[in-house]
């Protein structure tokens, strides 16, 4: 009887929790290794038309900051906040994909606030959400096992990440970059 009860109270509270999916809405899922990710990222960054903000943790990937600025050359509005202690400044002229955007005019914060900002998502045009565990790295592309989940107009969804990202973004401080 008690875990009758239980599992009813478990699942009454889930059926209010959850929030449906509307109508309309639509995946693209990645896997890495195998490249698949990458592929999802990309995509997601180049139906750009307005806004492409970003949260990461690492981010070193020179092709997904291709996308970016590809995307920011098109006039889409492009932001990044990463973590402060992953996306520390290159030595010996070594490419970072931060100092990359930041030196093609992509605005560009880093957080320091927490142990770890191990965020990793991306928000397109209001309306179109990026997640999952693929760091923006090579080695999220070559070496790990990851996940990309790209959710297509899911607006309700993009707006909770939205807040999430400005939030973030607030708290952060602008990159500074030698020239």
């Amino acid at each position: 009887m008690k875990r009758t009860l239980l599992l009813l109270t478990f699942l009454a509270q889930a059926a209010f929790a959850a929030t449906p999916i509307p109508p309309g809405a639509s995946y693209d899922l990645g896997f890495s290794p195998g490249g698949s990710s990458l592929t999802v990222v990309q995509k997601g960054i180049d139906s750009a038309k307005q806004e492409v903000l970003v949260a990461a943790y690492g981010f070193t990937s020179k092709p997904i900051a291709q996308s970016l600025v590809a995307a920011a050359r098109r006039g889409v509005k492009v932001a990044v906040v990463a973590d402060r202690k992953a996306n520390q400044p290159a030595q010996n002229g070594k490419f970072t994909a931060l100092s990359y955007l930041a030196q093609q005019g992509i605005p560009v914060r880093l957080n320091g606030e927490y142990a770890i900002h191990h965020h990793k998502f991306m928000v397109i045009d209001g309306k179109t959400v990026e997640t999952g565990s693929f760091n923006y790295s090579q080695a999220a592309v070559k070496a790990n096992a990851e996940n990309v989940l790209l959710l297509w107009n899911v607006p309700a969804l993009a707006s909770d990440y939205t807040r999430e990202w400005k939030r973030l973004w607030q708290e952060s401080q602008p990159l500074q970059i030698g020239h």
